[in-house]
Formats: structure tokens, C-alpha cells, sequence
């Protein structure tokens, strides 16, 4: 692989914001839609270009393969079509970049580009959509130079995207896999992920979370096949991507929802780089809680998964679906949050989540959860009523608290839950990480991250059901009911007391010591309320 294929992907993502930024769309709500579709663009007419060199001489031997590919019959392109990976999107030659590239000249550019752009998204509507709850199709290109508001700057908008696009190639990257775009992907949403992407802000997982729930959900297991995995509030995709690459992409098939338009086309993104091309007819747009879409085969039900992992938004305003969800009492069987009356915005969504992630697993599946960190101690209300029934029913097998400051949009705490349906497992693993990670500056925030060697104490532990002071215990539902169901580890370490032998002189100078001390303290309050006296008799007598 070419050693700087990284930077150079890193060059190009840069050199296309710039773009944006000289065109007016900077920090614009439309940007993203531009750098992820063009991205998305480059990378599949060079994998497009890749597949054709393996498949043929002519066009392996040729100085430019777009050239030698346009010369082709129709017939021989049909021919190529049929052998070529379902995977792989169908171009034409009026599609390359290359085409593109040698109509700049023309006036009307622009609608060339965006009429490319569709043709593409068009002809390969069946296998390269995803869809909303209603089925609805979303294809793989929009118009993007409508986003200029000056009719003038949109030719050359495109010509400047386009520009962007011809002195770089992925090839070197098709070898590569998970951990490439993983931090490709990373680096190409970094900017998008802020809170303030709206009401339904997006919950992007730290690489390092998402790693820590694939490898304690699969554990060992090697022998696995046709895996189904399920994320109902999948953002961007990071939990899903993490719990297929420790399966394998070829073992499992990916299913999705999120109520987000954002999210779905950077979702839709996340798959194609990463391989997971078939699953993308199961990336759905909706919102989960009112309207599930995986449904099983009698279509009235919830179709169930081997693993499903969920980072929900933790507390919104959804009082405008509160009834409508409330009137579903089977699915949400620990109730809904009543909405308050000063701060709606406070309502804790992340309770119906949990409640939808638990229906969601098969007999013997899997399940993990991201929460706010307050939930494990739960007292009452809606919060109560979950904890106690995954410990009475032996749902519960796992829980782990994470560093604050973990996560880029929240400050809030998390822990991670982890679920087994197979109800199984004697003991629950406790996990306190919050002291773990190293700080880092992103922007003006101080932020915590977890380095690999914790990320793999964390596994070990937790796989090993090990007790380590101060870190992690292994207990008992019988013990977790004795706490009030807390699952808060550290309510479980032994409290260590030190004893330090003192002779009768050394105990008596410590005993002084306090005395001392305890006396200035007198002194010193009573100084400053002489002082606030006199202060109050001068304001009553000015």
C-alpha cells in the first residue's frame, strides 16, 4: 500500500472544505452533504476503475483506462456489468470523473455535474439506496450545486470540486479495510458531529467505546455465520462498523434506524467504505420509537437480532410522541417518561431505548447499551423499574463505567450495559474505567481517551469475570439486590482502612495539632463576624 495514501485522503477531505469555505458554505448546514457525496464519488469511480483492471487486459494494459473503457461495445459493457461485484456501482463512461473533467469549458457545467451526480444515484437505485420508514427511497447522489445561493458561482463550484478530485487516487487504498476508514471516516464527519446538529443531535461513539462493546459482546467466538446486528438509534454507524469488523463484514448483515436525514447519508457512507454494501437496504430513516421498521416475518412484531448495540440520545423534548409511544405499553413495559413542566427538554428518551434493545434480541442474543452513568443507582421512577427487572431476570450480565468527558457532544458520564438474553451467566461484571484514559485538548474542550492498553485491561477483565481492586468485581444477582440493584461497581470494593501504630507521645502531638487547628478556625469566624457587624452598622446609620 501506498504509505502516504492516509495523508493523502486527509489532503483531499481538507482541500474540499476549503472548497466549501471559498464558496460560501463554511460551517454551512449543507456542507456535509457536499463532502460526503463527493468523497463517496471519488471513492467508487476508482474502485469502479480497480474492478474493470482485474477483470480486463485492454483496460489493464491501457495508459487511461476511462479511455479504453468508453471505447467499449455495449454488449462487452454488459458483458462486464454482469461479472462485476454487486457491490460495485454501475458506471458509464459519461459518469467517470474523467468525462467530467473534459467538459469544464461548457457554461452550463453545473447542470452537468448535478445531472451526473443523479444519473449515477438513478441507475443504481435497486442495490446503492437506503429508505425511510415509509419506503421511500433515498438515492446515492443529490443536486449539490443548488446549495450556492449565486446562480452565477455554481459552475464554478463544480469545476473547483472537480478539480479537487483528478490527482489522487484510492487504489492504494483497496487492500486496506476496517481501521483505514475507520479514521478516514472519523476524520471526514469530525465536523459535524457537534450539538449543533439540531433537536435530534447526533450521539457520535468514541472508536474506543465502540471497540470495548464489540469485543465483550463476541467475545472469542470465530465460528460464526449469517450474524444478524442492529443498532435503533445507529447515528452515523460507528457501533455498528466496530460489531461487524470483529464478526466479519462477510458473516453479518448490518440493520439500522435513525430519525436523522444527517445521519442517514453519512450511515449510507460508512457502509459502502466499509464493505457492507447489501446491508444497505436495511438502513432505514424513521423514527425507531414510533415507527419500528425491522419487523419480523408476520410483520406485526419486532424482528429480533443476534447482537444489537444502541448510543441513544440520553434526555430530548419528545413530548410531541410521548402518547403515541405511551399507547405501545407491550413494547415499553417499564413506562414512559411523563413530560415536565418546566423543562420538557429534560425527558429521558434513553429509557425507551433500553426497553426497545432488550425486545430486540433474539433467545440467546446479545446486547450493549450506552447510558448516562446516573441510571445505574436508580431510585425510582421509570429508571427503577428497567434496573430491577434486567437483574431479576438475569438480563443484566455486565456494566462499565467509562472516563467523563469521553464523548464529543456530552459531558454527561456514561457507563456501557451489556445484555444476554440466554440468561445464562451466574455473575455480573462490574467495571469502574473512570479513572482511566489520558487528557487531550479538541477545540476548547478537555477531553479523555481510553489508550489501547486499557481498552484491553477493560476486555480481559471483563471476559475473565476477574475482581481487581478498586477496578472491577464479579457479583451476584442475590448481591445486586442486596444493594438496592445498584450497579454501580464501586459500591462493591472492599473500603480499605489504614492503621498506623502511634506511640502515646505522637498521638498526643496529633491530638494538639487538631486542637490547634480547630481553634483558629473558631478564631478566624469569629474575626470575620465582628467585621460583617460593623459593616452592617455603618449601612444602617449612612
Amino acid at each position: 500500500m501506498d504509505t502516504n495514501i492516509k495523508e493523502k485522503t486527509i489532503s483531499l477531505i481538507d482541500s474540499l472544505k476549503s472548497t466549501c469555505q471559498t464558496y460560501g458554505m463554511g460551517n454551512d448546514g449543507n456542507e456535509y452533504k457536499i463532502i460526503t457525496q463527493i468523497f463517496l464519488y471519488k471513492f467508487i469511480n476508482d474502485k469502479f476503475g480497480y474492478a474493470l483492471k482485474q477483470m480486463n487486459s485492454d483496460i489493464v494494459a491501457a495508459d487511461k483506462w476511462e479511455v479504453a473503457y468508453s471505447e467499449l461495445s455495449d454488449d462487452d459493457r454488459e458483458d462486464i456489468f454482469d461479472e462485476l461485484d454487486p457491490d460495485i456501482p454501475r458506471l458509464y463512461p459519461e459518469h467517470l470523473i474523467s468525462n467530467l473533467w473534459n467538459q469544464q469549458a461548457k457554461g452550463d457545467f453545473d447542470l452537468i455535474f448535478d445531472r451526473t451526480m443523479t444519473d449515477i444515484a438513478d441507475k443504481n437505485l435497486a442495490i446503492f439506496s437506503t429508505q425511510t420508514t415509509q419506503n421511500t427511497k433515498i438515492p446515492l447522489f443529490e443536486p449539490l450545486t443548488q446549495y450556492v445561493t449565486d446562480d452565477a458561482q455554481r459552475a464554478p463550484f463544480a469545476r473547483a470540486l472537480v478539480d479537487k478530485l483528478v490527482n489522487f487516487s484510492f487504489e492504494g487504498a483497496f487492500s486496506e479495510h476496517y481501521d483505514f476508514f475507520a479514521a478516514i471516516f472519523e476524520y471526514l464527519i469530525k465536523d459535524y458531529n457537534t450539538a449543533g446538529g439540531g433537536k435530534y443531535a447526533e450521539y457520535y461513539t468514541p472508536h474506543a467505546i465502540a471497540t470495548i462493546m464489540a469485543r465483550l459482546l463476541v467475545g472469542d467466538k470465530t465460528d460464526l455465520h449469517n450474524i444478524e446486528c442492529y443498532d435503533p438509534s445507529a447515528g452515523t454507524g460507528t457501533l455498528l462498523m466496530a460489531l461487524s469488523h470483529r464478526i466479519g463484514e462477510d458473516r453479518c448483515a448490518i440493520f439500522a434506524q435513525d430519525i436523522s436525514q444527517r445521519s442517514n447519508k453519512m450511515l449510507k457512507l460508512n457502509l459502502i467504505l466499509n464493505g457492507l454494501v447489501s446491508s444497505l437496504d436495511h438502513a432505514i430513516q424513521g423514527d425507531t420509537l414510533v415507527s419500528p421498521y425491522h419487523k419480523s416475518d408476520d410483520g406485526q412484531n419486532l424482528r429480533q437480532f443476534d447482537y444489537v448495540v444502541s448510543n441513544p440520545p440520553f434526555k430530548m423534548d419528545f413530548s410531541d410522541t410521548r402518547e403515541k409511544i405511551a399507547a405501545m405499553p407491550a413494547r415499553f413495559w417499564a413506562g414512559v417518561p411523563n413530560v415536565p413542566a418546566k423543562k420538557k427538554e429534560s425527558m429521558a428518551i434513553y429509557t425507551c431505548f433500553i426497553q426497545h434493545v432488550i425486545n430486540s434480541l433474539k433467545k440467546n442474543g446479545k446486547g450493549a447499551i450506552v447510558i448516562p452513568t446516573g441510571f445505574v443507582t436508580a431510585k425510582s421512577g421509570v429508571e427503577n423499574k428497567i434496573l430491577k427487572h434486567i437483574v431479576d431476570e438475569h438480563i443484566v450480565y455486565g456494566c462499565v463505567s467509562m472516563p467523563s468527558n469521553v464523548f464529543a457532544t456530552t459531558g454527561t458520564n456514561v457507563s456501557v450495559l451489556f445484555f444476554d438474553n440466554s440468561k445464562t451467566t451466574n455473575k455480573v461484571v462490574l467495571i469502574d474505567a473512570s479513572k482511566m484514559g489520558e487528557e487531550y485538548k479538541d477545540g476548547n474542550n478537555q477531553k479523555r481517551r481510553l489508550r489501547d492498553f486499557e481498552i484491553d485491561k477493560i476486555v480481559e477483565t471483563f471476559l475473565n469475570k476477574e475482581a481487581v481492586d478498586d477496578f472491577s468485581v464479579a457479583v451476584t444477582y442475590d448481591e445486586i439486590k442486596e444493594k438496592k440493584y445498584s450497579l454501580a461497581a464501586g459500591q462493591y470494593f472492599d473500603v480499605k482502612i489504614e492503621y498506623v501504630e502511634l506511640s502515646q507521645e505522637e498521638f498526643s502531638e496529633k491530638l494538639q495539632t487538631y486542637a490547634n487547628k480547630l481553634q483558629d478556625c473558631f478564631d478566624e469566624g469569629n474575626r470575620l463576624q465582628a467585621e460583617i457587624m460593623v459593616q452592617l452598622k455603618k449601612v444602617k446609620y449612612e
